[in-house]
Order: C-alpha cells, then structure tokens, then sequence
C-alpha cells in the first residue's frame, strides 16, 4: 500500500469515527501534507463513496444517507466474526418457532447457515431472505414497505405495522454501535423505529455484535441493555461492556 492510499484510508476512518470533520481538523491530522493535495485526497474519497465532502470538510455516508453504511461494505468486514456469531445464533434456534430475522451483514450469515426446518420466519433483509430461500420447510415472510437501496433491507411504517401483528418467539437484531449512552443504535430512524416493534413483540431479544461495535454511537437509540435477553459476540467484548451485561442478567455467548 503507497502513502497516498495509507493517507486516504486515514482521513476516511477519521471523518467514519467522528461523523463530520472540519478541514481544519483533517490538515492538523496530516500537517505534512499541503492543503491542495488534502482536498485532492477528500474529492477522491468523494467520488469513491467511502466520504461525502461538505463545505468546510467531510461527513461520514451513513451520517449524510442516514442509513447504516452500505450492505456490500459491511459484508467484507470482519468476516470471521460474523460466521463466528451466526455459528452460536444458529444453535439458539428451536424448529416450529416463529422468528424476526433483521437485516444486515451477521444476520445474512446466520440466514447462510440457517437448518431447514419447520419455522415461521420473518426477515427485512432480502440478502436473508434470498440465503433462506436455498430452504424447503420453513415460510419466509417479507413485510411491505420502502426498499433501503443501501442496506437492501425493508423499512417504513407499512413494515412497522405488519410486524406489530406477529408474536415472536425470538427477534435476532443487527445494530450498528453500543454505548454506555446511547444504548444499542443505528442511522435510520424508521429502521430504529422497526426494530423497536420487533423486540416489543419477541419474547427473547437476541443482538448480534462483534465487538468493533461497542464504543460505537450511531444516530437513533434502539434500546438499551434492559430490553436485551441475549448477546452474541466474537468473545472479545470489553470487560465493562460484560460487566454491564451481567448487571442486566444478559446472557453473553
């Protein structure tokens, strides 16, 4: 990898960590660098989808689309991890059970490994959806609403009122960060307000998260621990976050 690309890698994990970033702020990062090749840089990274240019610096995307980062990129990242997690989630499924499945990356890797068997599964992700449709026995329901081009998940009030006539056995929930603060979050309103309706009809809450995601805080609250049964890590949570877990009488795989 060259300077320039190590640089530019750089300044998009600094505007992903914070949000927005000044120009100001990205020049005191880099203060070997000159200014026309920094704005050279932000206008690459621009056209290349990893940043969105402002005036007078640079937002993250999913702060800008309002959504959680596009699925394609999610999916190369910490692969081991997710079929990890989905290893552990499948062995929590129990046939004739009906079960929210959400949209995202780790949850399209449990879809993967998903046995066929007799269950009633709903799911707003079409990457779920299409893994599970490789199944003969289980029925697979897509509720109706507006397509998220970047996630390729369903969301919207019409979703939101079809899930609040299913009562589910599990719910098993993507988010994009934890926090002490914020509780469990994502960066798109409706989808937080979707899996709000999906944990409110389960009777056991199971969140999927690697543990890049804690001391992460993304846009819209989705719940806090004590709406949670059961979280499933890459076994290298932080011991505070685990420690809040057992206060909370988590159970942590």
């Amino acid at each position: 990898m060259d300077t320039m690309e190590m640089r530019r890698n750089a300044i998009a994990e600094l505007v992903n960590k914070y949000g927005t970033v000044s120009f100001s702020q990205i020049k005191e990062q880099f203060p070997q660098v000159s200014e026309m090749t920094l704005r050279t840089d932000l206008k690459a990274l621009d056209a290349a989808k990893e940043i969105v240019r402002i005036h007078g610096g640079a937002k993250s995307v999913q702060l800008v689309i309002g959504t959680d980062d596009y699925l394609t990129r999610r999916a190369v990242r910490n692969i081991q991890s997710k079929q990890e997690i989905a290893k552990k989630a499948v062995q929590l499924v129990l046939p004739d059970t009906v079960i929210f499945l959400d949209s995202g990356s780790t949850t399209t890797e449990l879809a993967r490994i998903f046995p066929d068997q007799s269950n009633l599964i709903y799911t707003t992700g079409l990457s779920c959806a299409t893994e599970l449709a490789n199944l003969t026995k289980p029925v697979i329901m897509l509720p109706g609403g507006q397509l998220n081009r970047y996630s390729i998940s369903m969301y919207g009030i019409s979703a939101i009122r079809e899930l609040e006539q299913v009562n589910f056995h599990q719910t098993f929930l993507g988010v994009t960060g934890y926090s002490m603060k914020a509780g469990f979050t994502c960066g798109n309103n409706e989808e937080a307000m979707l899996k709000r309706t999906a944990i409110e009809q389960a009777e056991q809450v199971v969140v999927l998260m690697d543990s890049s995601k804690t001391d992460v805080k993304s846009t819209y609250t989705i719940c806090g621990l004590a709406d949670v049964d059961v979280i499933i890590s890459d076994g290298q949570l932080p011991e505070d976050f685990l420690a809040e877990c057992e206060t909370h009488h988590i159970t942590v795989y």
